[in-house]
């Protein structure tokens, strides 16, 4: 039963054979395009790694990169094979795992099918979407058709950062995404969907935004006063922002200790706060000994149940 669930991830990659095989059929190279390899992964390994950091339940969402490389076809049958081989792994460990299906945006046919199905015959708990799509941000009125039928669905999407098209040369932030790309690219995203009302205009999604909100924290006081002004010159919509922002949560995932989770709570509501682990492009062990610590620190005593579990099962049952 999920409500006994003590300890639910919101941030977990399952790197399965199907995604591998994927990735090579597509021509994408992980390291060429994110600076790193896909890690080893298995079903077993990762049972293990919650069993010793104390998780009881992860929503598992496909890695990055991102299946589209032009091709819309390729992409809906990549997904439909990752889906497929994705919710297998979930049925042999229902109290264990969910899964957030991967789509094949921006095709937009392709995504509507591969949601019906997911949801509907696969049994996905939700949806898992990139930041940008062949350089198509989340946001655009491109997505509109699929953005109306998540919110007629009350979706659950997992949003995971995607490296932009456009890369500097011989810059480490450019080279290893993890560093500065990622982040960078999950607020470009969100601060896309802020600008065209996503939240508002499609209230009944709900997102989750990764890795402690990334640059958000800052960049929601200055989006705010620069969409203000562009408003007054009749450059851009009036754009509610603390509306939209309020719709979001958020993971921890990364390190949110020292620093970033309190830069997060100082714009968002510790109930849109979840965990995320980001196992296992994050070793076990380095997890395991953030998670202790975060279990350790006082400060913490009065949010830990609601990041940990409250907040999770109020996401995963559809209700605000």
């Amino acid at each position: 039963m999920l409500k006994d669930k003590k300890c639910i991830d919101f941030h977990a990659h399952p790197v399965t054979d199907a995604f591998r095989a994927a990735m090579s059929d597509l021509g994408i190279d992980p390291l060429a395009e994110d600076g790193f390899s896909l890690p080893q992964w298995s079903a077993e390994d990762h049972l293990a790694f919650m069993k010793d950091a104390g998780i009881d339940y992860a929503v598992l969402s496909a890695p990055v990169p991102h299946i589209y490389n032009g091709d819309g076809a390729k992409a809906a049958a990549a997904a439909r094979k990752i889906n497929q081989e994705t919710a297998a792994i979930v049925r042999q460990n229902p109290d264990q795992f969910a899964f957030a299906a991967l789509v094949p945006l921006p095709d937009i046919a392709g995504t509507l099918a591969e949601t019906a199905y997911a949801l509907d015959v696969l049994g996905a708990a939700g949806l898992k979407v990139a930041t940008n799509m062949g350089g198509i941000y989340l946001g655009d009125p491109l997505l509109d058709p699929v953005m109306a039928e998540w919110n007629r669905r009350r979706a659950l999407v997992i949003i995971h950062p995607c490296r932009a098209r456009l890369r500097p040369e011989n810059v480490i932030t450019g080279t290893v995404a993890a560093i500065y790309e990622y982040p960078a690219d999950t607020t470009r995203a969100v601060l896309n969907m802020m600008a065209n009302r996503i939240m508002t205009r499609f209230p009944d999604i709900r997102w989750v935004v990764p890795h402690c909100g990334s640059f958000l924290p800052y960049m929601l006081q200055r989006f705010t006063g620069v969409s203000g002004i562009l408003a007054s010159m009749g450059m851009m919509e009036t754009v509610d922002v603390k509306a939209e922002f309020e719709k979001l949560y958020f993971d921890i995932a990364g390190d949110p200790e020292p620093v970033h989770l309190e830069m997060l709570r100082m714009v968002a509501a510790d109930d849109h706060i979840v965990y995320g682990s980001d196992f296992p492009h994050s070793p076990a062990r380095v997890i395991t000994a953030k998670k202790q610590h975060f279990d350790a620190n006082g400060e913490y005593a009065g949010i830990r149940e609601k990041i940990y579990g409250d907040n999770a099962l109020r996401l995963l049952k559809g209700a605000e």
